[in-house]
This record gives structure tokens, sequence and C-alpha cells, in this order.
């Protein structure tokens, strides 16, 4: 009993000791103030206008038209300018004695110039040599007056040659003393293995 007395007696003493606080009265909450939101308006754009740009060239170019003029019923005329050709045929050689100019052993060659070309050939010639020629034998040439284009003649050619040697001769075929065509020989076979001598010698004929 005594112990609950002495509490009470404490309890009291400290509510005497302790200040009066008065109550203080809640606090009221508030909203923040609000601010005015920014309002944005959205302009339109304005459509883009482009200006073209000009480009001055430093020349003006100038367009040619072309026209060609065909026609069907053309005529195309070609001219062939004339020529000289020939060719040499050395048909075969004998040999023989010619005692008439004083001459021992001589060569004769039968030759056949042929005028393959397309002009005539005016004093038209062949001229027979030998390696071994000794003096000039007047039957050495032998000449037509005119070979016409494609047209052949044969000559009998002599030369004074040594006695029983190979001859190596050489036939040139001239028009006008001027040499068309020189043609070598190395060894000019008897005539005789190739049918014997021609009969037409000195003959203007068609190219056979």
């Amino acid at each position: 009993m005594m112990k609950k007395i002495l509490i009470a007696t404490f309890s009291v003493l400290i509510a005497a000791c302790s200040p009066i606080i008065a109550p203080q009265p809640f606090p009221a909450w508030t909203s923040f103030p609000t601010s005015t939101p920014n309002i944005v308006t959205a302009t339109s754009l304005s459509p883009l206008t482009s200006t073209p740009i000009v480009l001055t060239l430093p020349f003006t170019p100038t367009l040619v038209t072309a026209t060609e003029t065909f026609s069907p019923s053309a005529t195309f005329v070609f001219t062939n300018t004339p020529f000289q050709a020939v060719e040499i045929q050395i048909l075969g050689c004998d040999t023989s004695l010619d005692i008439l100019h004083g001459m021992g052993e001589v060569t004769n060659a039968y030759v056949t110039v042929k005028n393959t070309g397309t002009a005539d050939l005016p004093n038209a010639c062949a001229l027979l040599r030998a390696i071994d020629e000794d003096r000039e034998h007047p039957d050495k040439k032998s000449c037509t007056a005119n070979l016409p284009a494609q047209n052949q003649v044969t000559f009998k050619l002599t030369v004074d040659s040594a006695y029983k040697q190979d001859t190596i001769i050489q036939v040139d075929a001239l028009s006008n003393d001027a040499v068309i065509l020189r043609v070598d020989k190395q060894s000019c076979r008897n005539i005789s293995l190739f049918g014997g001598k021609p009969n037409d010698v000195g003959i203007v004929k068609p190219i056979q």
C-alpha cells in the first residue's frame, strides 16, 4: 500500500514541474499553385516556291538536219584504166651453124609473148641474151608492129653462143623499147622434146 502511495506522489511532482504546452493546430495541406500551361499554336507552313534556274550556255547549238536523197534508178559506171601486162613462155631451144653471118654455133630460142593486159602493145618485141654470148646476132631481137590485148605471138630469136655448152638465156618483152617483163632460164632444152619447132612464128593470134 505504501508503495502505491509513493508512485502516485512522484507522478504528481513530475506533472507539476512540466510546462504546459498548448496544443498546436494540425497543419492543413494546400495544393501547389498550378502554372498556366504555355499554349503553342501550330503555324501552318507556307508551301515552298522554287524559282527555276536558267543556265545560259556560252554557245547556241545549231541543229543540222542532213537530207539524203536516194534514187533507186541510180546507175554506177565503172571505168577501167587500160594497163599493160605480159607473159613470156620459152618453148625451147636448138643449135645450128650460121655460116651466112660468119658465126659458128648459134642458139635459137622459140619464145611466145602473151599480152595479158587491157592495152595494146605497139612495136611489141622480144630480145634474147645468153651468158656465153659472143658477137651480136642480127636476129637476137624480133618484133611485131602491134600486139593487141589478149593476143599472143611467137618469135624465133638467135644469139651467138659457145660451142657445145649449155647456154643460160634471158628474154625481155618490150613495147616501144620499154622493158615490160624479163625472164631467165637456166637451161633451154631442145625444142624437139616439146613437139618440135612451132609453125606459127610471127603470127598474132588470140591467147590460147
